[in-house]
């Protein structure tokens, strides 16, 4: 099942990635614990523990269908974080 490895891997990457991102911009800037940032890392947060517990889901009929769905789904979200991101900079 190295797959679902690979999809739980690219889940923390992707959203540690947004995450330190965050704290890049907000250092660069001068402006530590917005309220912005803070929104941000918690969307980041809580996608991440709705998609590890989509991915260890063992009830599904289709299971391949099923993690690519959530590789797309992780793509959205990511793309809607980035683009949060870019407003906060």
């Amino acid at each position: 099942m190295a797959s679902i490895r690979d999809l739980k891997k690219d889940i923390n990457f992707v959203l540690g990635d947004i995450i330190e991102a965050v704290y890049i911009v907000e250092g660069a800037n001068n402006r530590q614990d917005s309220k912005e940032g803070a929104q941000i890392i918690d969307e980041a947060i809580e996608t991440f523990d709705d998609l590890i517990a989509k991915v260890n889901q063992r009830d599904v009929e289709n299971r391949k269908a099923h993690l690519n769905n959530i590789r797309v789904e992780l793509e959205k979200k990511a793309t809607g974080l980035v683009e949060k991101l870019n407003k906060l900079g």
